[in-house]
């Protein structure tokens, strides 16, 4: 998922005191009612389930709608929510059947039935939308649906299509509040998740109260939430010092996080490792200046990553030498092994061999007000210009319009930040470098393709490593992409609020459920 989620290997909560006795750790029963406030730069691109791909989406998905299945905290695996069970039927992989709950119902009083989960995945299939998650569902052939059993028929094996059914794609809506064939747009759910969405002002808020209908996987529906959108990651930072929000995640500036201090007694502080990991993007279409292999190769000469991640992000981020990440099977460091040092003599081989004429000029594209996205790129620029091999043009655009642009083919080359949609290496596949790509870099290859679907029929992940050692070294090779960093989770909170530990882990949910007042 476009960032802009398993694995926790250390988290650091900080409490008011020493000693702190269990009594002051439950919720406190006099606040139950009052919103808690939760600031994020991570806005909204749509409400409508089919028109979005993205992490300040998906993350309200989490919240007001169901999947049939559902991520624990620290999960592996999905577990049951709108569905009462869910199992393939064949030893191939191909043919995956659930069975609803009874009982379920949108905020009209209907109950769901399997016909509203046929009509979700088919309308985000038939839209197809070019920020939304149809590329998630390219294994989807067909769905039925009969009384309370939905059963998805696929074009191939794939051992991820539950990963994938409890994703924001998954996400059940009423077919009677939802075209088939194109987005809604009003401000309206009509979802059967944990909260219902009270109001909602674009870019600004969205109020969550806690749904007392809902059954599902969540024992307790939380306390009310209001989610508080910053246009910038240093806007959210004056709010959270400020204290007009109660928690603040995704994201603070750098040198912020940085700062954050362990004894600090108003304060506390949620560190984890993550799954979440920012790309450069290259565009290999032949109208490209980047079209040209030795070209993009080249680039992957120069880029230091170490010196990125400890200037601009200042060590809050670990450099990545990957296309999947460290804690995910299948993880290498392709990229060192084959770039192992920066070397402007080699990128300058590379290019005179192949006969480019230098300096190469093409356009950097990054979305403005995403953490430090602006010193990112004016620092990739330095780096890349410094050997006189190449002249960057840097060009920010907002959020939504920076998504338009990549999507349709448009910028040379772009940093995007990816959230793993699930607990697994496939969502670093197809997503990001197959041929029906979202990130739409124009590359093709076979051979990557293949060996994603064969990926795909191991229901034991462990048995896929070896297929995405081969992507990568593939990806290294050819460079439609340049690996730069991966990131740590953060979350803030004030004194009096708890459970910031498990807000997000890398399994994809949100989980403002789990926020409460100490």
């Amino acid at each position: 998922m476009r960032s802009v989620r398993i694995r926790i290997l250390a988290t650091l909560l900080v409490l008011a005191a020493v000693g702190v006795g269990g009594w002051q750790l439950m919720p406190s029963q006099e606040d139950t009612g009052k919103a808690i406030k939760v600031g994020t730069t991570d806005v909204v691109t749509s409400l409508d389930p089919a028109g979005a791909y993205d992490a300040g989406s998906w993350a309200l998905y989490s919240n007001v709608f169901q999947s049939l299945l559902t991520f624990e905290a620290g999960g592996a695996k999905p577990v049951p929510d709108a569905a009462r069970s869910c199992d393939f039927t064949d030893s191939g992989l191909k043919t995956y059947r659930c069975t609803l709950r009874d009982g379920l119902t949108f905020p009209s009083g209907r109950a769901m039935t399997a016909e509203d989960v046929k009509y979700s995945f088919d309308r985000v299939k038939k839209i197809k939308s070019d920020v939304g998650p149809s590329s998630l569902l390219d294994t989807l052939k067909s769905v039925t649906a009969k009384d309370l059993t939905v059963t998805f028929t696929l074009s191939s094996p794939d051992a991820t299509f539950p990963f994938k059914v409890a994703t924001g794609a998954g996400s059940i809506v009423d077919r009677d509040k939802y075209p088939a064939d194109g987005l809604r747009t009003d401000n309206g759910i009509d979802g059967t998740g944990p909260y219902k969405l009270t109001s909602y002002t674009k870019g600004t808020s969205a109020v969550l109260s806690p749904n007392g209908a809902y059954e599902g996987a969540i024992e307790d529906a939380g306390r009310p939430v209001d989610l508080r959108y910053y246009k910038d990651a240093a806007t959210l930072e004056k709010a959270w010092k400020a204290r007009r929000i109660d928690a603040a995640t995704r994201q603070l500036p750098p040198e912020a996080l940085a700062a954050l201090n362990p004894s600090d007694p108003s304060t506390r502080v949620s560190e984890a490792d993550s799954s979440e990991v920012r790309n450069l993007y290259l565009n290999t279409r032949s109208s490209s200046p980047l079209h040209d292999t030795a070209v993009r190769q080249a680039m992957a000469w120069l880029v230091d990553r170490e010196r990125l991640a400890a200037t601009v992000y200042d060590g809050t981020v670990d450099p990545l030498y990957s296309l999947i990440p460290a804690g995910i099977t299948g993880h290498t460091t392709s990229f060192f092994d084959a770039y192992p040092e920066q070397s402007a003599a080699k990128a300058r081989a590379l290019l005179e061999e192949a006969g480019v004429r230098t300096p190469v000029t093409f356009t950097y594209g990054y979305a403005t007000g995403r953490g430090a996205a602006d010193k990112e790129a004016k620092e990739l620029k330095r780096q890349l210009e410094a050997s006189g091999l190449f002249k960057v043009t840097l060009k920010g655009y907002e959020w939504t319009d920076f998504q338009k642009r990549w999507a349709g083919g448009k910028l040379d080359a772009y940093a995007v930040g990816w959230v793993a949609d699930y607990p697994d290496a496939d969502t670093y596949g197809g997503p990001l470098v197959g041929s029906k790509s979202t990130m739409n870099t124009g590359y093709a290859s076979a051979d990557i393709d293949r060996l994603i679907k064969a990926s795909q029929r191991y229901a034991d992940r462990g048995k896929a490593a070896d297929d995405f050692r081969s992507v990568q070294d593939t990806v290294a090779r050819d460079v439609p992409v340049i690996p730069l960093w991966q990131a740590k989770e953060y979350v803030v909170t004030s004194e009096d609020v708890g459970g910031g530990q498990y807000l997000s882990d890398g399994t994809g949910v949100f989980r403002l459920w789990r926020l409460n007042w100490i």
